[in-house]
Parts: C-alpha cells; structure tokens; sequence
C-alpha cells in the first residue's frame, strides 16, 4: 500500500494540524479550518494559529448533519480577497486556479490530490495515442480535468452542480487551456447512458462524494450505489491502453476497499496501486485525508 504526499508544491503547505484542525497556506494567505482527521495535538499554541491565519471557518447550525457537515461561515482577522490564485506545475504542465472561501469549508482545490495529477498526466503521456478520450466524473472545479487537457486528452468534465462547473471553466481559461467538453449531469445517469451507447474511454477519474444529489435532485449513496457506478465504468473503459483512478473521501471506506472492489471487478489490470493521499505539515504530522485505488491495463 502506498502513502503519497504532494512534492514540490510551492504555492501550498499545511503549516500544522490537530486538534481537529488544520492551518494552511493557500499562496499568501493562511486560513484555519476544521480537520476531523487531526485527533492528535497541534504543534504550535493557539495564539500563534490565531496570529498566523488570514481567515478562519466557524461551524454553523448545520454542521453535524447530513448533507450539511460542513456548513458555517469564514471569519477574516487579517485582510485577504475574496477570490485569489495559485499555481501548479509538473514537467509541462502550468495550472492557475481561482480559490474562494464557500460556506461548506472548501476552498476549490483539494492539495493533497497534487499526486493524482502526475499520476493521470504520465499515463495520458504514455498512451502514445493522439487526443485520447477521458472521462472526469464528479469533477468539481476542474483539477483533473485540466491535467488531463494540458496532457493532450479529450476530456469530458461532469459535475451536477453549475456552479462549480463554472468554477472549473474559469480555471481553464486561468491555466491557457481550452476546448475541454463541459457537461452539467447527474453522473450515473450519464454512464449508463454511455453504456447504451457502446462509447469507450482511455481514461477515467472517479472522485465521489460520500452523499450528493444530481441535477434533477437523483440521491447518490456512497456505500450502495459504488458498486453500479463501477460495473458501469469496467463497460466503458478500453481493455488496453487504458486507465482508471478512484478516490474516496468517505471515512467508512479503507484503501484495501477501494483495492477490492476494483480488483472484483476490472480482470485486464497491469499496473495496480492502493493507498493513501496525505499532507505532512512542517512538524513532520502526516494526516490521511483520502484513499485510493488505481491501475491500468
């Protein structure tokens, strides 16, 4: 099982964490936010988070249920914007995205997944195959979808929510990028569509979310409806010359679940690896915020 931690990620660092918190540097600007994760004890006192961070997240009303865990709202005690950029490179790959304090915590990139990124920009790489076709479900404001465009891919960025489909346009026109195909869908009605169709892809990203809801209010489950999503995935994805990444955030699911469930269902894999996406802060805490399983064939 691998433990990937970003490198060389100039533009981001989490600072310290625990007490179930994190404090991180997003560019310039330093924000405090609540990490569930971090049950051990922060390294550094609490004036000198509450010295250091620009903004902090306070939980709201809503926090602790379902669908609105992350509900609440910034407190700013150092100026800082709105909106602001920062960048990502590897090899030829140059990326400017916008971040934004929302209301359920996020900022519009998620830094640990900087591993990722190389992962499906090198396997793009290597499929030696002009404009390959990949698939970027529950794409959120766009990272991987950019990776895949910079890479020479013909990417389909799916999201049901508009906004942040929005976001990711943004990004892309941001990092000098273009003609990556935008759908605003509820994703397991749009794969089983694909399925109907006989399409096929080179490459597929999965990042599902543990509870969702599609464009016309379709329920997503995590646990109970994985399992059709990737039947539906092994009925689209190219036998050869091929790729496939899924993360999961959802804190019931271990990476050796990811592993197996991949395992019992794609037979042609070559190149197999399962683990953990962590961030380590500047005492040396490592914190685990996703799993992952991921192969090709």
């Amino acid at each position: 099982m691998l433990t990937l931690s970003p490198k060389q990620w100039l533009d981001y660092e989490l600072v310290d964490c625990g007490d179930f918190e994190k404090l991180e540097r997003f560019g310039k600007y330093i924000i405090r936010r609540p990490e569930p994760k971090a049950i051990w004890t922060k390294s550094l006192t609490d004036r000198e988070w509450a010295d250091m961070a620009h903004s902090t997240f306070k939980t709201g009303a809503g926090f602790g249920k379902s669908g609105k865990e992350d509900s609440g709202q910034w407190i700013s005690k150092r100026e800082m914007p709105e909106q602001w950029y920062i960048n990502y490179n590897y090899k030829s790959l140059k990326m400017h995205m916008r971040l934004g304090l929302t209301s359920f915590k996020h900022v519009g990139i998620f830094p640990e997944q900087a591993p990722s990124w190389n992962y499906i920009y090198d396997s793009i790489k290597e499929l030696n195959i002009n404009n390959p076709r990949i698939l970027n479900l529950f794409a959120y404001t766009g990272g991987a979808s950019l990776v895949a465009k910079a890479a020479g891919a013909d990417i389909i960025h799916l999201d049901s929510v508009r906004q942040v489909v929005t976001w990711a346009h943004e990004n892309m026109k941001a990092s000098k990028l273009d003609n990556i195909h935008w759908i605003i869908d509820d994703a397991m009605k749009f794969i089983r569509r694909e399925v109907k169709r006989g399409n096929k892809y080179q490459g597929i990203m999965l990042d599902p979310p543990a509870y969702g809801h599609g464009v016309d209010g379709e329920k997503w489950k995590l646990d109970k409806d994985i399992l059709e999503m990737m039947n539906h995935c092994q009925s689209i994805l190219a036998i050869e010359n091929s790729f496939l990444i899924l993360n999961l955030y959802s804190n019931g699911f271990s990476a050796l679940v990811a592993d197996t469930l991949t395992n019992s269902i794609f037979t042609h894999k070559k190149q197999n690896e399962f683990g953990e996406l962590v961030l380590e802060d500047r005492f040396g805490k490592r914190l685990p915020l996703s799993v992952f399983s991921r192969f090709k064939q």
